[in-house]
C-alpha cells in the first residue's frame, strides 16, 4: 500500500466511462487542461498505475499510447512518460466547399434594405469629424459611447448607469481586463465544467488556476458551486446565464437566484460573460440586475449585431471599480477603436440594432429548426434562440474520435475538450451561423446525421 501512495498522479474516472484505456487518456487531458498536470510532469509507471487502478498492463498502455497519439505526453524510454512541454496546436478547421462550423458568428442574413441601412449608418459616423480619426481614445471610451452603452445595457440591467459602464475591445479584450485586475498568478478562478475557451486561454497566461463547478440540464449547479468555494475559496466565478457556450443552457430565473445566493454567502465576486444575452427576446434578468454590487457583466456587440463589430460593454458594481479598471484596460487592451465604437454607438441610437437583432433571431430560428429535423432530439440541446447547438454523443463516440471523424470527410466542428475543465459528458458545438447559406448548413448536418450512425473504427477514413 505505501508504495500505491506514492503515485505522481492518479486519474479522476467518473462512473460509467466507458472503454477504461479512453476514460484515462480523457483524464489526461482533462488535468493537464485544469492545470492539475504540468508540461514536464512525469505520470506514473504504467505497471505502478495498473497496480493503483486494479486493472491489466495492457489497458494503461494502451491509455498512455491514446495520450501520445493526442500529443499530450511524450515517452523517453528508460526515463518515463511526461506531460508534453511543448504547448498543443490550436484545434484545427477544415473547409470543404464552403461548409463549416467551428467558429460561432452570428449567421449572415438575406436583407439587402437592412444591409444597406448598416452602410448608411456606419458613413454617419463622420459627423464626429476630425477628432474621431485622429486623437486616441481614452481607455474606457468616451463620455458619448459609456452613456450610449449604459441605455442599452439598461434595457435588462434597469440600474446601469454610465459612471459603471466601460466600453472594452471585445468581450475578451475586457475579460482580461478584469481578470487581470481581480486575480494575481496562482489565484483560483471558478468556472462551468465545460467553459469558454477564451477564458481557459486567459487563465494559462495569467497563470490563473481554474477549478470546474458541476454543471446539470438548468446549468451551473449552485450545490457544487457552494462546495467549491468551501474547499477551494476562489478569487471569482466566471459563467455564461444565457445561451452559454457550448452547451446552450439558458438558466431559469429560480437557478439565477439560487446562484447569486451561493455567491452573496461568500462574498464572491461574479464575471458574468453575456455575449448572448441580447439574443433571446424574453430571458430572465442578468446577473448583474440580481447582484450589482458582486458582479462584472460584459456584454460584446459581435454575437448579436456583427462579428465584425469588436465593441464590448462591461458594468462595473460601482463607480469606483469603473476607475481602477479603466487604468487596467490602458495597461492590457489599450483603447478600443474609436471607429468600431462610433458605428455601434450609432446603429443602438437611429434603431439599427434593434433591426440587425431581429434579422439575426429571424434566421437563427430557421437554422435552428433544420437542425431539429436532421439530428436526433433525444442527443441535442436546442436553445429556445441563439444558433449554436450542443450535441451529445452515444457510446462508444468520445468527441475526438468523433470531431476527427467529421474532419476526414471535410468537416470541422469543436469537441468538449475544448471546452472542458472537469470530467463531464462527450459531445460537439455545432455552430449554425457559419454556413454562409442554408443549404450549406444542410449539407453539414446531414454528414454530422451520417456519421452518427456508424461506429468510431468506421471513421478513420470518413464516410
Amino acid at each position: 500500500m505505501a508504495k500505491l501512495r506514492q503515485l505522481s498522479w492518479t486519474p479522476r474516472l467518473p462512473a460509467n466511462c466507458g472503454p477504461m484505456y479512453l476514460a484515462i487518456a480523457n483524464a489526461i487531458g482533462e488535468d493537464i487542461q485544469a492545470g492539475r498536470l504540468s508540461p514536464g510532469d512525469r505520470l506514473p509507471p504504467m505497471r505502478a498505475l495498473a497496480d493503483w487502478l486494479g486493472i491489466d498492463f495492457t489497458t494503461v498502455t494502451r491509455a498512455y499510447t491514446e495520450a501520445a497519439r493526442r500529443e499530450l505526453v511524450d515517452t523517453e524510454v528508460g526515463r518515463g512518460t511526461f506531460v508534453r512541454r511543448r504547448p498543443l496546436p490550436p484545434p484545427r478547421t477544415v473547409t470543404v466547399g464552403g461548409v463549416e462550423m467551428s467558429m460561432n458568428p452570428p449567421p449572415a442574413f438575406q436583407d439587402e434594405a437592412l444591409l444597406g441601412r448598416m452602410w448608411r449608418s456606419m458613413r454617419e459616423v463622420e459627423a464626429r469629424g476630425m477628432e474621431l480619426l485622429m486623437r486616441y481614445q481614452p481607455p474606457g471610451g468616451v463620455p458619448y459611447d459609456r452613456d450610449v452603452g449604459a441605455r442599452w445595457l439598461a434595457q435588462r440591467i434597469p440600474n446601469a448607469t454610465p459612471d459603471r459602464v466601460l466600453v472594452g475591445a471585445g468581450s475578451q479584450g475586457s475579460l482580461h481586463a478584469v481578470m487581470s485586475m481581480l486575480l494575481s498568478p496562482g489565484d483560483t478562478l471558478a468556472v462551468e465544467s465545460l467553459t469558454h475557451p477564451g477564458v481557459r486561454a486567459l487563465a494559462a497566461l495569467l497563470r490563473i488556476r481554474l477549478v470546474p463547478v458541476a454543471m446539470d440540464e438548468q446549468g451551473v449547479d449552485p450545490d457544487a458551486l457552494d462546495a467549491v468555494c468551501q474547499s477551494e475559496h476562489p478569487k471569482a466565478f466566471y459563467c455564461m446565464s444565457t445561451l452559454h457556450n457550448p452547451t446552450a443552457i439558458t438558466m431559469s430565473l429560480a437557478r439565477r437566484e439560487e446562484v447569486v445566493a451561493v455567491a452573496q454567502r461568500h462574498n464572491l465576486t461574479i464575471i458574468e460573460d453575456d455575449d448572448y444575452g441580447s439574443l433571446p427576446e424574453n430571458v430572465p434578468p442578468p446577473l448583474a440586475a440580481l447582484a450589482p454590487g458582486l458582479t462584472y457583466h460584459i456584454a460584446g456587440l459581435a454575437k448579436c449585431l456583427s462579428a465584425g463589430l469588436v465593441v464590448s460593454y462591461l458594468l462595473t458594481p460601482d463607480a469606483w471599480s469603473a476607475a481602477r479598471l479603466t487604468s487596467v484596460m490602458r495597461a492590457t487592451s489599450g483603447t478600443v477603436s474609436a471607429l468600431s465604437a462610433a458605428v455601434g454607438s450609432c446603429w443602438i441610437e437611429d434603431g439599427t440594432a434593434r433591426q440587425v437583432l431581429r434579422a439575426i433571431r429571424a434566421e437563427a430560428a430557421e437554422r435552428r429548426a433544420m437542425a431539429a429535423r436532421l439530428l436526433p432530439a433525444s442527443q441535442l440541446l436546442m436553445p429556445g434562440e441563439g444558433f449554436h447547438v450542443w450535441l451529445r454523443l452515444p457510446e462508444p463516440w468520445t468527441s475526438g474520435e468523433f470531431v476527427g471523424g467529421l474532419r476526414n470527410a471535410g468537416l470541422g466542428v469543436v469537441g468538449r475538450e475544448a471546452f472542458s475543465v472537469g470530467p463531464g459528458p462527450e459531445g460537439v458545438r455545432l455552430a449554425l451561423g457559419v454556413p454562409e447559406t442554408r443549404e450549406q448548413l444542410s449539407h453539414g448536418l446531414g454528414m454530422v446525421s451520417e456519421l452518427l450512425t456508424q461506429w468510431p473504427t468506421m471513421s478513420s477514413t470518413g464516410f
